[in-house]
């Protein structure tokens, strides 16, 4: 395990150190979504419990965006009901990977081990914080196909107008991990009009010289033949195991795969199938939202090189690349999950740019 001095000294180094490396502006153009009902809902016994005095204060409802024969499952949390008169929120949507859906990912209150729950955390920091299970994960229905990259864009575009009609906000930060980066790096490039900021952990470009994804491609067979993989009790130990032991919490693993597998032993194909045989599938140079890239520091999903080839061809100017040191995979659900906080926050409030260079 990682000796908590060490994990402190860490912590201490990034709140005394800028994150950063350079940016980018959104272009506005792109293609309306399909519209969603919502309904007020309970808080789920299945997600964990809200315990802190921080966390009580916090307003949550969840919504259903309907996307031809398939229904979206989306959850919503922020600082209270919003007041008449009140400026609406910056939105956060979260965007999950491929092996878990989106409240395990993003709003786990593991009690005694911890409240990782990046939800209550961006919500308690001032922003209005929507997730959602992609089609065939969690309480989303299953359509005929694998819920590949590009099936997650439609998703994605379904999801956003719900969004916009709930909070009259037109433009979001975005934050994917893992294939939940690639959704939300592909659905940027289809609809930069509804991209503010968008930030890429756990990201893979072409996938070179990755050893997670040369282990994978040794099913690609399978990936090729079947809409859905086993995912058992061990494969959602090994998500936190594969890099590097003692990144995170054991426990955590345990907490999570008896919250997933209530929804099942198997999830899509598609998102690794497209990571085996389909890479790359976000095109840096189509990017116009400012970007912010987050990596643990062991993370075999990628190398550093990869994801430099990406940053340098990305044509804004606001960007920024982070290498998170301890942490590996999952950096919202490692050890050292603040240090993916205290990044991630500092780039979404960004202070506005004072533009020097203006047509004399």
């Amino acid at each position: 395990m990682t000796p908590l001095h060490s994990r402190s000294s860490r912590r201490s180094f990034l709140k005394s150190a800028a994150p950063a490396i350079v940016g980018s502006i959104a272009a506005l153009h792109g293609a309306p979504a399909l519209l969603a009902e919502s309904h007020s809902a309970a808080k789920d016994p299945a997600i964990g419990t809200e315990t802190s005095a921080e966390t009580k204060k916090l307003w949550s409802n969840e919504y259903w965006a309907q996307r031809g024969d398939v229904k979206l499952y989306l959850f919503r949390k922020r600082a209270g009901t919003r007041q008449p008169g009140q400026p609406a929120l910056p939105v956060l949507f979260l965007v999950h990977g491929s092996s878990l859906s989106s409240r395990s990912s993003f709003d786990l209150n593991a009690g005694p081990h911890g409240n990782y729950s990046v939800m209550d955390k961006f919500a308690g920091f001032g922003f209005d914080v929507w997730t959602m299970d992609f089609t065939g994960y969690g309480k989303s229905s299953s359509g005929t196909g694998n819920s590949n990259i590009a099936d997650g864009v439609e998703d994605l575009k379904a999801a956003v107008e719900v969004v916009t009609k709930e909070t009259g906000q037109q433009r979001f930060h975005f934050f994917g991990e893992s294939s939940g980066g690639l959704r939300a790096g592909a659905f940027a490039v289809a609809h930069p009009e509804r991209v503010h900021r968008l930030v890429l952990a756990a990201f893979t470009y072409t996938g070179e010289g990755s050893p997670t994804l040369a282990d994978r491609a040794k099913q690609l067979d399978y990936y090729r033949t079947h809409n859905r993989r086993p995912r058992d009790r061990d494969m959602i130990r090994s998500i936190f195991t594969r890099d590097k032991p003692g990144t995170s919490d054991p426990a955590i693993a345990e907490v999570l795969a008896d919250k997933e597998l209530v929804f099942g032993d198997t999830v899509p194909t598609g998102t690794y199938l497209d990571m085996t045989a389909n890479l790359p599938v976000v095109d840096p140079l189509k990017v116009q939202a400012p970007v912010l890239m987050l990596r643990g520091e062991y993370d075999g999903i990628a190398t550093n090189q990869d994801l430099l080839n990406f940053f340098a061809k990305l044509p804004n100017g606001d960007r920024q690349l982070a290498i998170l040191p301890g942490m590996a995979h999952s950096v919202v659900l490692g050890l050292d999950h603040d240090e993916f906080i205290h990044v991630m926050r500092a780039f979404l409030e960004m202070p506005a740019r004072i533009d020097t260079l203006k047509d004399s």
